[in-house]
Parts: C-alpha cells; structure tokens; sequence
C-alpha cells in the first residue's frame, strides 16, 4: 500500500506564508484552538467540498481564554489532532475532493511578537475590538474574550490570506464578530458557517467539555432545552421577545430547583447569564421575532465548581 502524503506542521508565520505562496487555486482555512473533535471534523469537509486545498490552524489563543487558569489548564493535543487530520485526509482522498495540505500551528511569539497575549485587561498592545458586538451578551460577561477572538483571527487571516474562512454555527456571535471583522478590515476572504454538532442529548460538541466532569455534563443539556423550548413557542407562534426569554430561563430555574434538592455530592449549581432575542446580523436585542428580518434566540449559562466531589467521580480536567 502506497504511503500517504505527510501533512506537513509549521510553526512560524514566514514558512506559513512561504508554503501559501506556493498554493495553487482556493485555499480554505479552518481555524482552531485544537482538542479536535467531530464538529471541526466537519468543517474540514465542508471545506474539502468546496476547495482542493485546506489549512487548519491549531493554536490555543491566550488572549480569548478566560484568564490565567483556564490557559493554564488548557490543553495541549496537537499529536492527537494531527492523527485525526491524517485519517481524514484518507477519507477525503477516497472521496476525491480537497484534503489538509497543512497545519499551521504558531508559537506564542509568533503570534504575539511585540507583547504579551493577556494584556488585554491592562490595556497595553495591539488588539482589535469590533464595537458594540465584542462587548455585549458573552462579551458583557468575559470582557476580553472576544476581542482576543478577532484579534487572533485578523493575525491567522494576514499570515495565511485565504479564500474561505469555515467556523461553527455554535458560536453564533463570534461568527457575526468575524463576519464584521472581515467587512470592515475590507479582507475579502468569505465567511462560511458550518452546522453545530451535538451528543445524542443535545449537547453541542465543544472542545471545553472535557472541563465538565460527570455531574455537570449531565445537568449542561439544560441549556439545549431552554433554547429548544423557545423554538417550540416561537413555532406555535410566540414572537414576543420577554415571553420567549421566560420560557428559556423557566426551564433553566426548573433545572436549578431540581439540583437544589440534591445531596451535594451529586449537586451540579447553576446560574443564567444571559437569554436574548436578538438581530441575527448585529446581535442587537429586539421585541419581535421576525423571519424574514432574522432573529436568533441565545444564551448561556454557568455550571459553577463542584462543592463535593464523591469518591472516584470525574469532576473534569480541571476537577
């Protein structure tokens, strides 16, 4: 059996763009933040239906992580990602249509030359805010993490330069941030929105479930239902924007009344950030869901630490 070609890892932005330069035709980019799993499987071949040639950027971005626990507990798997790519290629191969001819996979100084990546907060060093959208909703809630995210895009987008840009449905408001970023940034690379993933439960695939552990994994589907109770009501006919938001939150305080009765040992606590209906291009709130306008109704919630943590429980990566 023939050997397949080798996917070549960079690791510097100079060989990146080197190796771009000798690419021929439409060149597609899937960025990650790496833990793969099927949902940026999915992307790539999206990609390879649309291009011949893939890059896929591998890089676990300080500046939109929430602070130094969470980068320092993020995980690298970059030899168990390469495997994943490699396999797929092989799929893609048989398929005959576009295969990953790279993984870019930076360092922290290549990505950050001139200053640190968490300097955010401090306000020192060159980083892009896509104003109101970065601000409101998640970003209200984790003030920097979205203007890591365009920042580090804008980077990944200037070393690479490619065609078409794929990224997750899941992250709705990150998807309007990028798609602002692209426009006004005049990039003119095209934003494609791939479909979200999700367990049998409804859970949507996301690389930080491995942070859940067992009893908040099993109680994090609330989410699912709430929004998903939403879409039944709007469906039936509800367009009112207060009264789809309490359908969401009531599912949620239903959830947080059940844990509550709970011994702790098996209690996963809750808390509601935000619900909101809002404007699927600006993320702005409106009154009224409206189809021909767009509307989308979204949300997140917070599943605190564990207070107890029974014996030989898997409590997550970070227990």
């Amino acid at each position: 059996m023939a050997q397949q070609p080798h996917i070549p890892i960079i690791r510097d932005v100079r060989t990146m763009r080197q190796v771009r330069a000798s690419m021929r035709g439409v060149v597609s980019l899937v960025p990650t933040m790496g833990l793969l799993h099927e949902g940026h499987l999915s992307l790539v071949r999206l990609a390879a239906e649309k291009t011949q040639t893939i890059i896929v950027s591998i890089y676990a971005n300080p500046s939109q992580l929430t602070g130094p626990k969470e980068n320092g507990s993020y995980p690298s798997t970059l030899g168990e990602d390469y495997k994943l790519l490699a396999a797929l290629n092989n799929e893609l191969r048989q398929m005959g249509v576009g295969t990953v001819q790279a993984v870019f996979a930076p360092t922290d100084q290549e990505m950050y030359p001139s200053s640190p990546p968490d300097d955010i907060p401090r306000g020192l060093g060159s980083f892009v805010n896509i104003l109101p959208t970065t601000s409101i909703l998640e970003g209200a809630d984790q003030s920097s993490h979205f203007i890591g995210v365009a920042t580090i895009c804008l980077k990944l987008f200037n070393a690479i330069e490619p065609d078409k840009v794929y990224f997750g449905e899941k992250d709705y408001q990150q998807t309007v941030i990028i798609r602002k970023l692209v426009q006004d940034f005049l990039l003119g690379m095209e934003v494609i929105v791939g479909d979200t993933f999700r367990e049998a439960d409804g859970l949507a695939l996301s690389s930080r479930n491995i942070f859940l552990g067992t009893p908040r994994r099993i109680v994090a589907t609330v989410l699912f239902r709430a929004l998903n109770a939403a879409r039944n009501a709007y469906e039936g006919g509800k367009v009112d924007r207060d009264e789809l938001v309490s359908i969401c939150k009531q599912v949620v305080e239903e959830e947080q009344v059940k844990q509550g009765l709970l011994l702790k040992a098996q209690r996963a606590n809750l808390e509601i950030i935000y619900f909101e209906l809002v404007d699927q291009k600006s993320m702005t709130s409106i009154s009224t869901a409206n189809l021909e306008m767009g509307s989308v109704i979204c949300g997140a919630i917070r599943l605190l630490p564990l207070k107890v943590l029974a014996y030989g429980e898997d409590g997550g990566r970070r227990g």
